[in-house]
C-alpha cells in the first residue's frame, strides 16, 4: 500500500501537486509549489474575519464577570548533535535542504534509529518538572498531510508519554504584583519536528526546506491553570529557564527553539464547565504571548456580551503582531483526525531505575531552587528574579560570592553598572572580559578604602572592556585612595580659599552648597580623596567660626 502510494507520487505527481517543481539552486534542493493563481491567497486574506476593537468601555465592565482559562503547549528543540532518528546534523540558518537524508525525506525503505540523547534529555526535563516517569513508553504515528511533512505522519507519543503529572513553581515579577505560583504539567512527550515552508514575497508559491525535519522536540503540555496573559508569559519564560539550566536546549524563541501554542477560553465566574477553547499560534516572544492572550480574552468577552457566544468555535488562530490581533487560521482538528497508532519501526522505550537515578543525581540547581537560596541570602525578590533569570549571570554571581565578595554589594554591581553595560553594548555576561575573581577584588578594594567608589567604576569599565587585574590597574594608574588627613586638609583649605563667595553663601545658611566644595576637592585630588574623610574635614572647616 505504502509503496504503491509512493510509486503514484513519483509517476503521477500532478495528481497530488498541480504544480510541484523540484529544482536545485546554489547547490541546494528546493521543492517549489506554485499556486494556480496568486489571487487565492489574496482572497483568503481579504476574507479574514474582521473584528471590532475589543478594548472598549463595555469590555472593561464585562470582563470582570468572566474567568479566563489558559493552557500552553510548549515545543522545545533539543540541542543534540544529530536529529532524532538519523545521523544528520541540524544547524540553524544553514542553506535549505543541505542536512537531509532518506530518513528525513521519508523515502521508501528508510528506517528510523532512535538517538539515545533524546531519551536522556526527556528524562532530565521530566524530573526537573517534578513529573512521574513512564518506565515503559512507546512512539506513535500522528498522521496528517502537509507539504513540510514528507512521510505523511509525525513520529510522536500519544497515550503513554515519557513523563506526566508534574508541576512548575515560579515567582511573578514585582512590577506585576509579585507572588508565588504553581502550574501543573499534564505531560511531556518526545516527537520529531516537521520541515519548514519558505513563502515567496508575492505569495504565489512556497518552497519546502527539510533541514528541520526530524529534529528532536519535547512537547510540554500544561494544565489549564493560568488566568491571564502575564501568568502565561511567565510560565513560558520559566520553561525556557529550566531547559537552559538543564543544558538540553538554547531556548531561543527567535530561532524556533522554543515555540508556544496557547489555548484560551472564558467562562462566567462561578461556572465549572470550560468554555470553547481557541488555540493561538505565531507567538514569537513572551510579550506577544501576553498581548495575544489579553486580546483573545477581550474578543471572546465581546462576543459573549453581544449574545454571540455560540460563534466562538474550536479553531486555530494566528497572532498578527503588526495589527495586534488574532485572526482565523483553520478549524482545529480532533484527536480522531490524526489516526494515531503505535510506530511499528521503533521499539518500546524501557527505562531502568539505575539509569533514572544517575540522571537525577546529575541534575544542576534549577531556577526555583536557586531563587529560594538567593532569597535566604537576604536579597529582595527583585534582585532574586534578576540574578536567577539567566543561568550565566547566576553562575557569575555565585562565582563572585565564592571569592568572598559581599552578597549585596556583588548584587548591586551586577544589576547596576555591569547590566547597564551589557544592555547598551548588546552583549551577554560571557562576552565581557571581567571575571568574578576581579569583581570580588574590586569590591574588597572599595570596602577596604584602597580606592573610592568613583575610581572603582572607572576600573570596572576597563576590566569589562580590556580585562586585567584590579591591583595591576591601581598600581599602573596610581589610583590608590588618599587617606592622609593632612593632605586632604590642604586640598580643602585650597578650595575654600579659592571660593570665598560660595563659602559666604554656605555660612549664610545655604548648606546644600557643601556638595560643590566636595566636588571641587575630588576634582583636585583626581577622584582619589577618601570620601568619608573628606566630608568629615570639610564639615569641620565649613562650620568653624570665620
Amino acid at each position: 500500500m505504502a509503496s504503491t502510494l509512493f510509486r503514484n507520487i513519483q509517476t503521477h505527481p500532478i495528481l497530488f501537486y498541480p504544480s510541484v517543481l523540484f529544482r536545485r539552486k546554489n547547490g541546494a534542493l528546493y521543492c517549489t509549489m506554485k499556486s494556480s493563481s496568486s489571487s487565492t491567497t489574496q482572497t483568503q486574506t481579504a476574507t479574514l474575519e474582521k473584528h471590532q476593537n475589543p478594548r472598549t468601555k463595555v469590555i472593561d465592565k464585562r470582563i470582570k464577570d468572566y474567568e479566563a482559562i489558559i493552557g500552553i503547549e510548549t515545543h522545545v528543540q533539543l540541542s543534540t548533535l544529530t536529529k532524532a532518528f538519523c545521523g544528520c546534523p541540524y544547524n540553524y540558518g544553514a542553506q535549505p535542504n543541505t542536512s537531509i537524508c532518506p530518513v528525513c525525506m521519508g523515502l521508501p525503505g528508510a528506517l528510523p534509529v532512535l538517538n539515545s540523547k533524546v531519551i536522556e534529555f526527556a528524562v532530565k526535563l521530566g524530573l526537573a518538572l517534578n513529573c512521574k516517569l513512564s518506565f515503559n513508553s512507546k512512539f506513535d504515528r500522528k498522521q496528517y498531510f502537509y507539504p513540510d511533512l514528507p512521510k505523511g505522519y509525525q513520529i510522536s507519543q500519544f497515550d503513554i508519554p515519557i513523563a506526566s503529572n508534574g508541576y512548575v513553581d515560579l515567582d511573578l515579577p514585582v512590577e506585576f504584583g509579585g507572588g508565588h505560583r504553581r502550574f501543573g504539567i499534564t505531560r511531556v512527550h518526545m516527537e520529531e519536528d516537521a520541515g519548514k515552508l519558505l513563502h515567496s514575497g508575492n505569495g504565489s508559491f512556497s518552497q519546502v526546506d527539510l533541514n528541520r525535519a526530524g529534529v528532536p522536540l519535547l512537547e510540554i503540555v500544561s494544565e489549564p491553570d493560568m488566568r491571564n496573559g502575564i501568568e502565561a508569559a511567565e510560565y513560558a519564560a520559566e520553561i525556557q529557564r529550566v531547559v537552559r539550566y538543564l543544558g538540553i536546549s538554547n531556548g531561543n524563541m527567535q530561532e524556533g527553539s522554543l515555540r508556544c501554542d496557547v489555548n484560551v477560553s472564558i467562562r462566567p465566574i462561578g461556572q465549572s464547565e470550560f468554555g470553547t477553547k481557541v488555540e493561538i499560534k505565531n507567538l514569537n516572544s513572551f510579550s506577544s504571548v501576553n498581548r495575544a492572550i489579553d486580546f483573545e480574552i477581550s474578543r471572546q468577552v465581546l462576543l459573549h456580551s453581544q449574545g454571540q457566544g455560540n460563534s466562538i468555535v474550536q479553531e486555530t488562530r494566528l497572532w498578527e503582531e503588526g495589527a495586534q490581533k488574532t485572526v482565523t487560521m483553520r478549524k482545529k482538528e480532533g484527536l480522531s483526525d490524526y489516526r494515531y497508532f503505535p510506530e511499528p519501526d521503533l521499539p518500546e522505550v524501557i527505562l531502568k531505575k539505575e539509569y533514572v537515578d544517575s540522571i537525577q543525581n546529575s541534575l544542576p540547581e534549577l531556577p526555583e531552587m536557586k531563587r529560594r537560596r538567593y532569597e535566604n541570602m537576604g536579597l529582595s525578590m527583585q534582585d532574586v528574579l534578576f540574578l536567577a533569570n539567566d543561568i550565566n549571570v547566576a553562575k557569575f554571581f555565585d562565582a563572585t560570592i565564592a571569592e568572598g565578595a559581599d552578597v549585596k554589594l556583588a548584587t548591586n554591581w551586577i544589576m547596576g553598572d555591569i547590566a547597564a553595560y551589557m544592555k547598551n553594548e548588546k552583549v551577554s555576561i560571557n562576552d565581557i572580559k571581567l571575571v568574578p575573581r576581579e569583581l570580588a577584588e574590586l569590591i574588597a578594594s572599595i570596602k577596604g578604602g584602597t580606592i573610592s567608589g568613583k575610581i572603582g567604576k572607572e576600573i570596572l569599565f576597563e576590566l569589562i572592556e580590556k580585562g586585567g587585574t584590579v591591583k595591576g590597574l591601581i598600581e599602573e594608574k596610581n589610583l590608590v585612595q588618599i587617606v592622609d588627613h593632612t593632605e586632604i586638609e590642604k586640598m580643602v583649605d585650597k578650595v575654600l580659599s579659592e571660593n570665598p563667595n560660595q563659602l559666604e553663601q554656605y555660612r549664610a545658611g545655604k548648606t546644600k552648597i557643601q556638595g560643590y566644595f566636595a566636588g571641587q576637592v575630588m576634582k583636585l585630588s583626581k577622584g582619589k580623596a577618601n570620601p568619608g574623610l573628606l566630608n568629615k574635614i570639610l564639615q569641620q572647616k565649613l562650620n568653624a567660626s570665620s
